[in-house]
């Protein structure tokens, strides 16, 4: 089997108990969510749920049908890479001695992170991109210190003129 990251995104209706339903559903036939990002869309009724899990193409086909089967579920797509524009956002801090700070500075401009917080010995940094950008970030900082990070689910878009109502029943 081919094991790979799938983004699938759905817009749902905007009710309480959306979120738990679903994300039951992925995790009963096991399945684990490695991101999760939900907001509300331009429409108050509605919200947009997308969500990166590991699996084999057959396997994202049968859930992505079995999604459709919920009634709160208006539209599923998946997302490929070379066609959507997937984005998340790093928080990241580090323990700093005053030897490293500007390596840290450096790297941070060369991935065009942002010092948001700095102090005498930490410093917490920002970066938007797309998941292999963050994840090759947080790899270059491993040697100096993560203290702790926080990321985003990731929240993607076809590019082009396809939009995920396309997709709805």
């Amino acid at each position: 089997m081919n094991n790979k990251l799938h983004y699938i995104s759905m817009l749902v209706s905007n009710n309480a108990g959306v979120l738990t339903r679903i994300s039951g559903l992925i995790s009963r036939r096991g399945y684990n969510i490695e991101s999760l990002s939900v907001c509300k869309t331009e429409d108050e009724n509605l919200s947009r749920m997308t969500i990166s899990l590991f699996g084999d193409d057959r396997q994202i086909t049968a859930l992505k049908n079995q999604l459709l089967k919920q009634i709160e579920v208006n539209g599923v797509t998946e997302l490929a890479e070379d066609n959507s524009i997937l984005r998340e956002l790093l928080l990241i801090k580090l323990e700093i001695t005053p030897e490293k700070r500007s390596e840290i500075i450096e790297i941070s401009s060369i991935f065009k992170a942002k010092t948001i917080d700095l102090s005498q010995n930490a410093m917490v940094l920002e970066l938007t991109g797309n998941p292999r950008k963050i994840d090759a970030f947080i790899d270059v900082l491993r040697p100096y210190d993560i203290i702790e990070l926080a990321r985003s689910g990731t929240s993607a878009l076809h590019r082009g003129q396809t939009i995920i109502k396309d997709f709805c029943l």
